[in-house]
């Protein structure tokens, strides 16, 4: 049974930082993209960040590049997202996502396999 299951979100202020963490088994981790997600009440999810399997090649939205990392622990079976620097308007839901060995476009939702239950994280102004 696939699990990814999110921690790490909660309230800070603007300009402040938050650090998600997802934790997966049932996947082969070591040879699978990983990507976070997010979502506002009415709105549709978004591409936040993707990395692949060994590292190699990471992706960031443009709004977040710079502020966020994301990296994976193969050995831990997790995949982190740290963001800096938060401003209110990235008030959501961030999801954890599993995709397959090769994501030719790792920004599209509709491409990921396995999703999380989400974690929330506001930002107060």
């Amino acid at each position: 049974q696939v699990r990814l299951v999110e921690s790490g979100g909660g309230l800070v202020q603007a300009g402040d930082s938050l650090r998600l963490s997802c934790v997966t088994s049932g996947i082969s981790f070591s040879i699978t993209y990983m990507a976070w997600f997010r979502q506002a009440p009415g709105k549709e999810r978004e591409f936040v960040a993707a990395i692949s399997p060994s590292d190699v090649y990471t992706y960031y939205a443009t709004s977040v590049k710079g502020r966020f990392t994301i990296s994976k622990n193969n050995g831990k079976n997790t995949v982190t997202l740290q963001m800096n620097a938060l401003e209110p308007v990235e008030t959501d839901s961030y999801y954890c996502a599993a995709g397959s060995i090769q994501m030719i476009y790792p920004r599209v939702t509709g491409d990921w396999l396995c999703w999380g239950q989400g974690n929330q994280g506001t930002v107060s102004s």
